[in-house]
């Protein structure tokens, strides 16, 4: 990394964010250049701060290498510089439908424990097996807010939402067939839902996910 870096009018980051909403900032690395990335990661490891980098190429994270490390993580693509534990949260459960939204499941996962949250994760569950989500119900019933990944029909968050006492987060992703629309049919599925508790993040929003969880498992 490239010790001279400083931050510019075009890198303005927001170190009081923990201050206000008691949760950390993520940037969001596509199309920022390598100086940029540089620059950010110089900045945090200035202040001491924890800070998550979300859709990091493994060349971007060699960019923000220094000391305290970025670890980085090629499945979710978040890259995270950690000088100290968040202040503890509730417990939060994450659920993928299939194994295909695992990565947008994990950048949520992810998120929620770099702010202090547990989590649990549950992988491939989805209706069309459903005695896979029955299995778990005992665990998540106690999760403070539960993180339902979910592409295609995008049909387990409503299952999930009619089944718990906590809040859950539809986090519709991209997954899926032709008509699936790149995630708007899971979106559509999402928002239509008649069951209680449910909220809605955008396509392949993990890091909205995971921070609206965080907020919401302080309750």
């Amino acid at each position: 990394m490239n010790e001279n870096a400083r931050e510019t009018p075009e890198v303005r980051l927001d170190f009081e964010r923990t201050v206000r909403k008691g949760i950390s900032e993520v940037i969001y690395c596509p199309g920022k250049s390598d100086a940029q990335i540089a620059t950010i990661a110089h900045s945090v490891r200035g202040r001491g701060v924890n800070m998550a980098f979300s859709r990091m190429s493994p060349e971007q994270a060699e960019i923000a290498s220094g000391d305290p490390p970025l670890e980085y993580d090629p499945i979710s693509k978040l890259g995270v510089i950690k000088f100290k534990d968040a202040e503890p949260g509730g417990l939060i459960a994450v659920l993928s439908a299939g194994s295909s939204d695992v990565p947008i499941a994990s950048e949520a996962a992810a998120i929620a424990e770099l702010n202090g949250c547990r989590v649990k994760r549950f992988f491939d569950v989805g209706v069309a097996g459903l005695h896979r989500l029955i299995s778990i119900l005992p665990e998540i019933k106690d999760a403070r807010a539960v993180i339902v990944a979910a592409g295609m029909d995008g049909a387990l968050p409503s299952v999930v939402a009619g089944l718990v006492p906590g809040l859950v987060i539809g986090l519709p992703t991209s997954v899926g067939y032709g008509i699936a629309s790149g995630g708007n049919v899971a979106l559509n599925s999402m928002l239509s839902s008649c069951s209680p508790g449910l909220v809605v993040v955008n396509i392949d929003n993990g890091v909205g996910a995971g921070l609206s969880a965080v907020i919401a498992a302080r309750g």
